[in-house]
């Protein structure tokens, strides 16, 4: 499957080191806003085009599908010009920056008869998928805590005056749609939308999010969510049934989860993961292509759109 590559950043070298493990992937085109950068990213991974128009990319011929992973303010636009031109959608997280423009979304893919996926990479991998069937074992459900603080690289030049893209909310970026879209989504992945939110975010100068909570509350547990990109934290998030806990090493990239049951004993049930986590986002796309479904049964569009819905809250 040829894919299109929009992005040019440190996550797309991390997607494509991970896609190129799976025998039906490949790079048939990279856009750029400059011929320059374009061909320099080309050139990285052996990719035989580069468009510096979007749009010719997608009527070009070169491609199957394309992979986003530009600024966050651009992903529904691209995904929809991307899917009138029968280009199917894998789209880096956050999917949207408003519930109207996942609705957009989801209008087009069923309109033009393409795939679109999130890219959220966390849901789909063996660890995450076998949590699910355990998560009964702990009993009644009692409380969720997922984080991701992590100090961004990019926060020194800030305090210096040199505002990043990480930190520009004109472009739909800071800790909750960078970071805090890994504690939301595996959290409606296990049990759906909350019935009330309350919600604490720190504003920096930018107006954008530097760090952030939220507390959701459901009928008969709630879920505490942190996320930062001024501070870090090295703890495992966890969830707490009245028979044990469930630790998880990170929600952002789980790996390794163990099952801590009140009566002392623990239950390992990690699942070996032989590639990078982001090949099965990439083999989780491509097969809902092969098999001409508009969406993942995984990372579905109903999820997508309500994560989007507490993203904007």
């Amino acid at each position: 499957m040829r894919f299109g590559i929009i992005g040019t950043n440190w996550i797309t070298d991390r997607l494509i080191t991970a896609a190129n493990e799976h025998p039906e992937f490949s790079i048939g085109a990279i856009y750029s806003r400059t011929e320059e950068t374009g061909r320099s990213f080309a050139d990285k991974y052996g990719a035989p085009n580069v468009y510096t128009d979007m749009e010719k990319m997608f009527q070009s011929g070169d491609i199957d599908a394309v992979y986003i992973a530009s600024p966050n303010v651009f992903h529904a636009e691209q995904s929809i010009l991307a899917m009138q031109n029968g280009i199917h959608v894998l789209c880096e997280k956050p999917a949207v920056t408003s519930v109207e423009e996942m609705d957009q979304v989801i209008q087009a893919a069923n309109q033009y008869k393409t795939t679109y996926m999130e890219a959220m990479k966390p849901t789909v991998t063996p660890t995450f998928l076998n949590l699910k069937q355990h998560l009964q074992k702990i009993g009644p459900l009692r409380r969720f805590v997922f984080h991701y603080n992590q100090y961004s690289s990019r926060y020194d030049k800030f305090k210096d005056g040199i505002i990043e893209n990480a930190f520009k909310p004109e472009l739909g970026n800071g800790a909750k749609t960078d970071l805090g879209v890994y504690t939301i989504a595996p959290l409606i992945h296990l049990v759906g939308e909350p019935k009330s939110v309350l919600k604490n975010d720190y504003l920096l100068s930018t107006g954008a999010i530097g760090q952030g909570s939220m507390i959701l509350q459901y009928d008969e547990f709630e879920a505490v969510l942190m996320y930062s990109k001024i501070s870090d934290s090295y703890y495992p998030s966890e969830i707490q049934g009245e028979n044990g806990v469930i630790e998880i090493d990170k929600i952002s990239d789980p790996s390794h989860i163990v099952i801590r049951y009140r009566d002392g004993q623990t239950e390992d049930i990690s699942v070996q993961h032989d590639y990078d986590s982001m090949y099965y986002e990439v083999a989780e796309f491509i097969a809902c292509v092969n098999n001409k479904q508009i969406e993942s049964m995984i990372n579905t569009h109903d999820i997508s759109r309500s994560v989007a819905k507490l993203l904007a809250r």
